[in-house]
């Protein structure tokens, strides 16, 4: 990214004046998929790729928003904030906005322009991205700097929930705020505590897929499967207290799963306290250097969330199907909330070009369209450039 170039174009747009810029990453979650707003642990890494923003303070309470992905401008009253459906991309920074002015920290007029490297609609949560990038332009212009990164997490987590209507965890905000270079991050989202873990996959390569299937989380079956959740853990407080699924061991869910009268509501709860197990293995594999055991860890995680879930779909079978079949990979799975957007594969570096002409050339031939490939770092979270 030319930041000069960056700012230059800025200035064209609102004129001549102090630009301060931004980044805010992308993120990829290794495995721990439904888990958050279950109160269990998950495993993500915050991604080099992500969204740049330039701003400038203003003296009124006017917010100018631009995006060079979109063609969409707008401009809203700080005072005056609420969502409007042909508002698209701007209604994630105006919710930031509106609950930062909320929980009394200081906000005023702000020009804003921003670019994103992240596939839209891909499932790396180009949405947390954008959101922490506009919470850190606040904290950085009007309130010294001084709110907490876990604050700007909340806060933007709320605007997603509340503003948006997208009821996710709070993983994708954390790991967009928190990341940390050549790192995982172990993250159990009920206590929020959290440690890194190095991400040391020797002679392989996390590849990441873009099935192309675009996902869209307020229109997509998300917010169900966690109403399905709080269904099943609704029945088991009847036997047996607890304060979410992921407090449960399987043997602990074992004793009440006949309870629960529907099969698709006892599958939802099976997939997340299984799942919930396979994050702390994976933890194990990392810390052990065992990247046979990680990628068997993957594919296990893809099974149940296609049989047990029922997230995946053909997109995501195909191209994890496709992955798994090639030599020099040794596991894949879909990540994100599935529904469409991107996969996972752990493979060799001397096979990854073969990888992705073969993965593509299948996956084109089943589905009818050309996916996409990445080869992206673990980078660092949300900072002033």
């Amino acid at each position: 990214m030319d930041i000069a170039n960056f700012k230059d174009r800025f200035c064209k747009l609102y004129g001549d004046g102090e630009v301060r810029t931004f980044f805010s990453p992308s993120r990829v979650n290794l495995i721990g998929e439904h888990i958050d707003y279950n109160g269990g642990y998950v495993l993500p890494c915050a991604l080099e790729m992500g969204t740049f923003g330039c701003v400038r303070g203003r003296s009124d309470r006017k917010i100018r928003l631009a995006s060079e992905n979109f063609d969409l401008k707008v401009e809203v009253n700080i005072d005056e904030l609420e969502y409007e459906v042909d508002h698209g991309w701007t209604n994630y920074p105006k919710g930031v906005i509106y609950y930062m002015k909320e929980s009394g920290y200081k906000v005023s007029g702000m020009d804003i322009l921003v670019y994103g490297n992240i596939p839209n609609g891909a499932g790396l949560s180009s949405s947390a991205s954008l959101e922490l990038l506009v919470a850190e332009m606040i904290n950085n212009l009007f309130n010294d700097g001084d709110i907490s990164k876990l604050e700007l997490v909340k806060i933007s987590q709320r605007a997603e929930n509340d503003f948006v209507g997208v009821k996710c965890g709070i993983m994708d905000q954390f790991a967009v705020a928190m990341g940390r270079v050549y790192k995982a991050m172990l993250l159990d989202c009920d206590s929020l505590k959290y440690r890194y873990i190095n991400m040391n996959i020797k002679d392989y390569k996390l590849v990441i897929m873009n099935t192309k299937k675009r996902r869209e989380l307020n229109d997509s079956k998300y917010n169900e499967r966690r109403d399905e959740c709080e269904k099943a853990l609704s029945i088991i407080n009847k036997y047996k207290y607890i304060d979410n699924l992921c407090q449960l061991s399987l043997d602990g869910y074992l004793e009440v799963e006949k309870y629960i009268d529907e099969e698709y509501i006892r599958n939802r709860a099976r997939h997340v306290i299984c799942e919930n197990q396979r994050v702390l293995k994976a933890c194990e594999a990392l810390e052990n250097e065992d990247i046979f055991q990680l990628g068997q860890l993957f594919i296990e995680s893809h099974n149940s969330l296609r049989d047990l879930y029922e997230v995946t779909g053909m997109e995501l079978d195909t191209i994890v199907q496709a992955a798994i079949a090639q030599k020099g990979c040794i596991g894949a799975r879909m990540t994100g909330a599935g529904f469409g957007g991107c996969a996972i594969a752990l493979v060799e570096k001397k096979s990854v070009d073969n990888f992705i002409n073969r993965v593509g050339e299948i996956y084109n031939r089943k589905i009818g369209y050309k996916a996409e490939f990445y080869l992206t770092g673990i980078g660092d979270g949300t900072r002033e450039i």
